[in-house]
């Protein structure tokens, strides 16, 4: 028969009270009675046989604890006078290795200061002798065993009850080894355990290996042995709680004995894709552990687990999303450089007629027949046209480097213009007409400033894309709370309806001569920023009009 003090059931079953599942079922209930009066004794050894006990007795206390100290009963029917030791010191002793044992005090001296004393040592029954009906003995040994029961249960409760809090701390923290040492130490602390530890199945060589340990707790090789604690936890995914000193002496007390410890609970758990073992241990000298402990034990561990699956979760999609940020805004920048070609022309126009002309100024201030004023005017219009060439590069540089990913505060109407005059010899040769409605004292938006002027210079060249025979562009700007916007509407034949529903997909265009990749990109820097992009039908005809729109709120 096996011990009902250190092995129980599937830790699948921790849902309900251990003492209902956990338990391995027994035949019948168990009860052991001590009293110095052999007539006594046989008479509660016929009564409890015939209600279906399981009975065992001694007419000497001495040799009665020592029996208790080695096997396992649900009750103990114990005399109070008795000459060798009186019956509460008798409830003391046997109680120190066996603790949720169900206990009945006998007495033939009925006196209120007797109860007081019983109540006092945690007894859950109290019977007169003689007997006056057998049925009165056995109803108060069966109300006991219920007493007893009811007791554990309040128990486990109030030790339960501390755990909410601790949960809440354990599911609200993210980092993966914080939450280890959160673990070890509710475990420390709400089980009194010197030694706490968690193994964790390997997916390499599938053995069990430690990821976090307090004090001294049972080694990592202790699951590659066939009588190991942990070994039999693994194995059978079966919690088990062991006593050092206690009855049922076993294999796994001597494994004990062996690490010099007291008492240890292990519990296993089992997931898809890796399996856990948690283990508490007491030093020898301490405390034995209860069956309260172990239900315990098995919530916390159960909330362990499910705190550590978030933080591998929330882990991994913190490195997803990072690498979605990097790779956006390589995807940005890729498309910053893509837009170089479309300007090749317009940046060899812009650069080369102030070249051209400084070039001409010189040439000009070099004629020996120059007044002194006719030569400083012609270098003052070189130096003019070098000023007007040096802003031009300055502007180039500052919309295709990389930037800083910080926000500032910008006025939309600003940036819409830095942007325009890069694009304007672009829009000049297109034939394209620029009509600005821009609203007067906007609020500022909080943004990225190079990034906001990416989205107004695709969607600027988007139009482009579309009036290849020259056309309108409108750019307008309002305050439309709680939000600021800005409108761009073009001329041109508009968006397809084929097209229109998948617009903002990368390689997504209607144009031939496009990467696809400037909505797209427009439409994630603005999903980034609490914005939006939205395609709207046009007001002037059949083109196509955007919205651009920022939230005032991130100012």
């Amino acid at each position: 028969m096996f011990s009902a003090n250190w092995v129980v059931g599937p830790a699948s079953q921790f849902g309900c009270p251990l003492s209902q599942k956990m338990r391995l079922p027994m035949p019948e209930t168990r009860a052991f009675i001590i009293d110095d009066e052999p007539g006594i004794v046989q008479l509660c050894e016929r009564l409890l046989s015939r209600d279906g006990f399981e009975v065992a007795s001694s007419i000497d206390p001495v040799e009665g604890i020592t029996r208790l100290a080695d096997e396992s009963f649900d009750l103990l029917l114990v005399d109070i006078r008795m000459p060798q030791m009186d019956g509460f010191a008798v409830i003391e002793r046997v109680r120190q290795n066996q603790p949720d044992i169900a206990v009945v005090i006998m007495t033939g001296f009925g006196t209120l200061e007797t109860a007081m004393r019983a109540l006092q040592q945690g007894a859950d029954g109290l019977i007169l002798k003689p007997f006056e009906e057998g049925k009165d003995l056995v109803k108060t040994v069966n109300q006991a065993l219920v007493e007893r029961q009811h007791k554990l249960e309040i128990a486990r409760l109030q030790a339960i009850r501390p755990l909410l809090d601790m949960t809440e701390t354990l599911f609200t923290e993210t980092n993966y080894e914080t939450l280890l040492d959160l673990i070890l130490s509710a475990i420390c602390g709400h089980l009194r355990s010197s030694h706490a530890a968690i193994y964790r199945k390997s997916v390499e060589d599938d053995a069990m290996h430690m990821i976090a340990g307090i004090g001294k707790p049972l080694p990592e090789e202790d699951a590659q042995k066939e009588e190991g604690v942990l070994a039999r936890a693994y194995q059978w995914k079966t919690a088990i709680w062991v006593n050092r000193q206690g009855p049922d002496h076993s294999e796994l007390q001597a494994a004990l004995a062996e690490y010099d410890m007291g008492a240890v609970m292990c519990v296993p758990i089992t997931r898809q894709d890796t399996d856990f073992l948690f283990l508490a241990g007491r030093d020898t000298g301490e405390s034995a552990y209860q069956l309260a402990d172990l239900d315990m034990f098995g919530i916390l561990a159960r909330q362990a687990d499910v705190a550590l699956e978030n933080a591998r979760l929330y882990s991994e999609l913190r490195d997803y999303v990072r690498v979605i940020e990097e790779s956006q805004q390589a995807l940005i920048q890729t498309e910053k450089m893509a837009a170089v070609g479309r300007l090749t022309a317009s940046i060899a126009h812009e650069v080369n007629n102030p070249l051209q002309a400084v070039q001409n100024c010189l040439h000009l201030a070099q004629r020996e027949e120059l007044s002194p004023e006719e030569r400083q005017n012609y270098l003052d219009m070189a130096r003019d046209e070098m000023e007007r060439l040096m802003t031009t590069v300055r502007r180039m540089l500052d919309f295709y480097r990389p930037g800083a990913l910080d926000r500032e505060p910008v006025n939309v109407n600003d940036v819409l213009d830095v942007v325009l005059s890069l694009l304007e010899k672009q829009l000049s040769d297109n034939k394209v007409a620029v009509e600005r409605q821009f609203g007067e004292d906007l609020p500022q938006v909080s943004v990225v400033r190079n990034q906001l002027q990416q989205v107004f210079f695709n969607l600027i060249l988007n139009a482009l894309g579309f009036m290849l025979d020259g056309g309108d562009l409108t750019i307008s700007t309002q305050h439309n709370a709680p939000n600021l916007e800005i409108f761009f509407e073009d001329s041109g034949p508009g968006v397809s309806d084929e097209i229109r529903e998948h617009l903002f997909e990368p390689f997504v265009s209607n144009s031939t001569d496009g990467t696809g990749l400037g909505l797209s990109v427009s439409y994630g820097i603005l999903t980034a920023h609490g914005g939006s992009l939205d395609l709207l039908p046009g007001e002037n005809g059949g083109g196509a009009r955007f919205r651009v729109s920022l939230p005032l709120e991130e100012a």
